[in-house]
């Protein structure tokens, strides 16, 4: 599922900035500042890339699926992938 055929942006930067720790979609808005347009798609754009992987709760991960996300996106917490960690620290 991992994409990197495209250089990582400065929105996508300071989104996985904030997630080294589970971190709530509302947290995550307030944090980087990003708007109802942007944040989901920049957010999507990491899960698809391997990046970010997200949770119905803090133990319940759910595996990548596009129309449920755009569905409950707001409901979910993030965090940053073991491969979007080093991603974000080589950049």
């Amino acid at each position: 599922m991992e994409r990197q055929d495209y250089p990582m942006s400065d929105k996508e930067f300071d989104i996985l900035d904030q997630l080294y720790f589970v971190t709530p979609y509302a947290d995550l808005q307030a944090l980087t500042g990003l708007g109802r347009e942007d944040l989901p798609r920049l957010l999507w754009g990491l899960v698809a890339r391997g990046w970010v992987k997200y949770f119905a709760a803090p133990d319940n991960e759910l595996k990548p699926d596009e129309a449920d996300f755009k569905l409950n996106y707001t409901e979910y917490q993030y965090l940053a992938t073991k491969q979007g960690l080093r991603a974000h620290n080589r950049r």
